[in-house]
């Protein structure tokens, strides 16, 4: 693609983002970042949400996982469905009861101090490593297709992105996110719809019957594994999406954040019930084109690349139309913003509130001086976190955000469910070294597990050994007392 149209591209993306902030953030207050006034339509933060949830991981990363593990993924999804049902049952009304603007305040007053700060260092370490990889995806794109060819070196595209980000989000916060979430989620769909339709096109595709016939009879598209020692086993799979939804999205103050902007608890729901149903099949669109990515490769004879990461953006680039190559760089430009702008206003909010005390400590002329240092520093962290991925990553994306989320939502996913399904109290001031230990045990266990299991492979389960080793930890730290 000629990189002069790309930039131009990606210029009246950015104008239209900057409209965006302009417009939600002319008259805000010092609690306007956090809360959004609480004044969001639910059904605004429902579809923005889904751009939010997919980012760049599912617009580039599972397409290409297809070709190393069918639709396996897909069971996660399955899972999903059940997490998201707790969310709106158990954790929705929790967090509305208790008027909360940060979600781990509910450690401190349901066990302690220490629990609280355990809480919101372990989101804060999650929500860094796991968004910095989602933007590290989209930036490598961006780097091949536009900043290469203008001379520009991966660090500085990396540090225009988080800077842009920086930019629109300052004032507004998470009332300007719920609105460019919504302006991103619909990029990234009409860009998945439109390179679905070129494949089809190539493919002499006539109707929509020939796509399902096409991808229902292709090998790729085998959906569960029964077996058992598989880390793609079914029910691993299944279960892992259901605790790997309430963790990443349930506990995770990026996710909440958004739904806690809507008027009352009944909007939070129906919010979230629209949001599951449309996510199930947006995932399943995904996994379809990167079935027909797959076989468009093999007519046309392109090599497949070995990171296969690589393949939907090489195909949209470099032989598709020109017209479905720009929607596909509007929706990976959308799908690296989606998520690292809502993550840098979470990650503020939550140093804000959990760290600094913002509310209690400063007064309201003071607190806005606070939070804007705060929101610098963090941007700067992001993107020293992408720069370290850069060189360490060796593997597809999907699996790598799943595999952190195991290990550091883990002590978070025990916290809550002893909480929430005890009535102890704990030695508050140990549960620090517990959430340590709980992750270095999972890791020990799962690098070992065919050794010591008889051939059983840990997959993404490893997140609900970690919880279990942290609840139980915590009821040995019980108290007499209830």
């Amino acid at each position: 693609m000629n990189s002069q149209l790309v930039l131009l591209v990606i210029c009246c993306y950015f104008l239209l983002l900057f409209l965006i902030s302009w417009f939600t953030s002319r008259k805000v207050s010092a609690d306007t970042f956090f809360t959004g006034d609480r004044q969001s339509p639910w059904f605004l933060v429902a579809f923005g949400m889904i751009g939010a949830s997919l980012s760049g991981v599912t617009f580039i990363s599972v397409p290409g996982e297809v070709g190393n593990s069918n639709f396996f993924y897909f069971q996660v999804v399955l899972g999903y469905t059940l997490g998201y049902f707790v969310i709106a049952k158990v954790l929705l009304p929790l967090y509305y009861r208790l008027n909360l603007v940060s979600i781990y305040s509910y450690l401190e007053d349901r066990f302690g101090f220490w629990s609280y700060k355990t809480g919101a260092f372990f989101f804060i370490l999650s929500r860094t490593l796991g968004s910095s990889i989602r933007v590290f995806l989209v930036a490598s794109v961006l780097q091949l297709i536009l900043f290469d060819s203008l001379g520009i070196p991966f660090w500085v595209s990396v540090l225009i992105t988080v800077g842009l980000i920086w930019l629109y989000t300052h004032r507004g916060g998470i009332k300007t996110v719920v609105w460019t979430d919504t302006l991103q989620t619909f990029f990234m769909l009409a860009a998945v719809v439109v390179c679905v339709i070129t494949v089809g096109n190539a493919l002499n595709f006539d109707g929509v019957s020939d796509y399902v016939k096409t991808v229902s009879n292709d090998p790729r598209s085998q959906i569960f594994n029964w077996d058992w020692k598989s880390g793609t086993n079914f029910f691993k799979q299944f279960i892992s999406g259901a605790f790997i939804t309430i963790v990443m999205t349930g506990l995770d103050q990026d996710m909440m954040q958004k739904n806690l902007t809507c008027k009352n608890i009944g909007d939070a729901q129906k919010n979230m019930f629209w949001f599951t149903t449309i996510l199930v099949f947006v995932n399943l669109l995904f996994l379809a084109l990167g079935v027909l990515l797959f076989l468009y490769a093999e007519t046309q004879g392109v090599q497949i690349p070995t990171k296969t990461d690589e393949l939907f953006p090489l195909l949209a680039t470099e032989y598709f139309s020109p017209f479905a190559g720009i929607v596909f760089v509007l929706g990976i430009t959308a799908a690296a913003y989606s998520s690292a702008d809502s993550t840098l206003t979470a990650l503020t909010t939550s140093f804000c509130i959990d760290f600094l005390e913002i509310e209690k400590r400063y007064p309201a002329e003071k607190r806005v001086s606070v939070r804007k240092k705060v929101h610098i520093v963090f941007t700067f962290v992001m993107f020293l976190v992408i720069m370290a991925f850069h060189w360490i990553n060796n593997q597809s994306v999907i699996n790598s955000v799943f595999v952190i989320a195991g290990y550091t939502y883990g002590p978070l996913l025990g916290l809550y469910a002893f909480g929430l399904f005890t009535k102890y109290q704990v030695k508050d001031k140990f549960v620090p070294y517990l959430a340590i230990f709980a992750p270095l045990l999972t890791f020990a266990i799962a690098s070992n597990s065919e050794e010591l299991f008889w051939g059983y492979k840990f997959g993404f389960e490893a997140l609900i050994l970690n919880g279990l080793i942290m609840f139980v930890g915590l009821y040995l730290l019980r108290k007499n007392k209830s």
